[in-house]
């Protein structure tokens, strides 16, 4: 991992030059996704550019939109974070001299002239977040700029790439600080066991996620009773209470191992207080999806006074996480050979369509290399699709999106296990035939592969 490591540092520091040129007599132009990631990576560029006192605006979006790029102004410096490899054709027609891409998404087009991209996906295929290339790409402008570093951690915590961090070696663990401890993967680990469990959504737990009788069930059952101050969070529990939480979790869930039950817990010194870094990760997200991006950014940069905000938004959207996976677990579906599609409509909100898909995706309620596509509505005339893979094999969804997706000319984004996309309202029944046949058909493929 040292060469892949020091491969994407040479690609980063040639493009830090190129910047740190273009940018002398440009303004910036900050252009970044609105999840976690999105949203660390921009709070990184926007520090950094305001310590070598350069001038910028941002937006935040939910997708990149073709009309949108082709509305960027002419004369800025644009610069992507997160998104764009995706819509490398609309840009190379943008008109734009030049634009900075910093992603980690699938590239399926040919690179354009214009563009400086950024993308582990061109080169070694490390797993790195768009936050974490941000972070050594300023950290090449500014060495000496290490806060920044947990930033990059809960951007890979936010698209669920803990499992990738020891793996990198390009020092952003040692930069950030971070405290480590081991348990179990419940959070927030800081929170009182009762109140994590009832809205644990990753693990999600059958008949205890958004069931407070059944929390207090499987409380019971692994003999965790409250003390004089109520229940006690998962940090401080002993080994051998650890264990039995553990059991009674596997029991209510069989198909989970002890390994993916079990894992690092990480630790981030936030607004001066040693917080679960998926809870701080988890807040940012909620903030940006339930539309207050300000919040978001403002949260990343331990603003004291948006503390109170960004907690309240976030106890709003577990709830919305709840009512979702309630709602699902309830309704009409379309199940076939290793796929199944959940037609929302306007019943979960588009901007949690994707987090509600990928943590049915992470249950083990539906077996391995189960293609999950989930349908939202998206304003007055568009849909929102998002689809994820169980597991690290079966079908390459973004792909199928891709090809579907042709003829209705839509926005495609993700990666291979993982992706989503637009279409207009008045394509849907055609978009579900065509999505339906196209699943059976990788289905006979994948079987007779096999054979």
């Amino acid at each position: 991992m040292e060469k892949e490591g020091n491969t994407i540092n040479i690609e980063i520091r040639e493009k830090v030059k190129l910047f740190l040129e273009k940018i002398k007599e440009k303004e910036v132009f900050i252009v970044s996704h609105f999840d976690t990631d999105g949203i660390t990576s921009a709070a990184i560029m926007i520090k950094t550019l305001k310590e070598i006192d350069k001038k910028f605006s941002i937006k935040i979006l939910k997708n990149l939109e073709r009309e949108f790029i082709y509305s960027l102004p002419k004369d800025k410096l644009i610069l992507f974070l997160d998104l764009g490899s995706g819509s490398l054709n609309h840009i190379a027609n943008s008109g734009i001299p030049d634009i900075f891409i910093i992603d980690h998404h699938q590239i399926i087009q040919n690179i354009p002239e214009n563009v400086h991209l950024i993308n582990p996906e061109i080169s070694n295929k490390q797993k790195i977040s768009a936050s974490g290339l941000t972070y050594l790409f300023c950290k090449e402008i500014n060495p000496k700029y290490k806060e920044l570093a947990k930033l990059a951690i809960l951007g890979m915590i936010g698209d669920t790439l803990e499992k990738e961090i020891d793996k990198i070696n390009n020092g952003i663990l040692n930069d950030s600080e971070i405290k480590r401890k081991r348990g179990a993967l419940i959070y927030p680990s800081t929170r009182p066991l009762n109140r994590a469990l009832e809205y644990s959504s990753s693990p999600y737990i059958p008949g205890v996620t958004g069931d407070i009788k059944g929390v207090l069930e499987l409380l019971r059952e692994a003999g965790l009773n409250p003390k004089e101050n109520g229940y006690p969070s998962l940090l401080e529990l002993t080994e051998e209470e650890m264990e039995r939480l553990v059991t009674a979790i596997i029991l209510r869930n069989p198909k989970a191992k002890n390994n993916e039950i079990i894992g690092d817990i990480y630790l981030i010194k936030f607004f001066n207080k040693l917080e679960d870094a998926r809870e701080i990760s988890a807040k940012i997200n909620a903030c940006s999806r339930l539309g207050d991006t300000n919040a978001a950014l403002q949260f990343c940069m331990e603003i004291p006074s948006i503390k109170k905000r960004a907690e309240a938004i976030h106890v709003k959207y577990k709830q919305y996480i709840v009512s979702a996976l309630k709602f699902i677990s309830e309704s009409e579906k379309i199940n076939g050979k290793n796929f199944i599609i959940i037609n929302a409509k306007d019943q979960i909100k588009e901007t949690i369509v994707g987090t509600v898909t990928s943590i049915l995706s992470n249950s083990k309620i539906y077996e391995e290399g189960t293609a999950i596509i989930t349908l939202a509505h998206y304003d007055s005339t568009k849909i929102k699709v998002s689809a994820r893979n169980v597991g690290k094999e079966g079908r390459n969804v973004r792909e199928i999106l891709s090809i579907i997706t042709e003829k209705f000319q839509g926005e495609v984004g993700g990666h291979e296990f993982a992706a989503g996309c637009l279409i207009n309202r008045d394509q849907e029944q055609e978009f579900l035939t065509d999505l339906k046949k196209h699943l059976e058909i990788e289905t006979i493929k994948i079987v007779n592969h096999n054979l």
